[in-house]
């Protein structure tokens, strides 16, 4: 008995959402950090990332399957698609920082197709036009009554993070948008 390892179910396992306009999918499970840096360490660790950091509002960077994201300042979340070892190549940067990995704390739901948009504003007050929030654009907002991490990966596909505990909620104020999106 002592050689069963306990895995942990994604939170949205198999859940499928949408309409004829939108598909809602849960996002495959991934690696994050909350990764906090100085300015003057930006460089090192962008390197020992391999995704150079973004410094202004409103980025992201991607490269090789990891994503950056600005969420402020001296904040950013760090995700890698393939499950990748970011905490380790957090601290092989040798710099000062504080990284923290929280990839068991969010869950990610992906958002696409010609209504996403109208579906995300259903909660999200932002104006999530091209314009406004164009490819690559990320922010910290609200979406219903839960805070998100919003990321537009193409014109017709959003990355929506939220913590794990709310994504349940997340994924079913989704999916009721979805049924009134012509």
């Amino acid at each position: 008995m002592a050689d069963q390892i306990a895995v942990r179910k994604p939170v949205l396992q198999g859940r499928r959402g949408g309409s004829a306009t939108v598909r809602i999918t849960p996002a495959e499970p991934a690696s994050r950090v909350s990764l906090r840096a100085r300015d003057g360490e930006v460089a090192a660790l962008s390197k020992s990332i391999g995704v150079k950091l973004p410094v202004k509002p409103k980025t992201s960077a991607a490269a090789k399957g990891r994503l950056a994201f600005w969420l402020g300042p001296d904040e950013w979340l760090l995700i890698d698609e393939t499950g990748g070892d970011l905490m380790g190549a957090c601290t092989a940067s040798g710099v000062v920082h504080s990284a923290t990995d929280v990839s068991h704390r969010n869950s990610a739901i992906l958002v696409s197709g010609p209504s996403a948009e109208a579906v995300l504003n259903a909660g999200c007050p932002q104006d999530l036009s091209l314009a406004a929030f164009p490819v690559g654009a990320v922010s910290r907002t609200i979406f219903g009554k839960i805070e998100i991490v919003l990321y537009r990966v193409d014109e017709e596909t959003f990355r929506v993070e939220c913590w794990r505990s709310f994504a349940d909620y997340a994924f079913g104020l989704l999916n009721e948008a979805a049924e009134e999106a012509h």
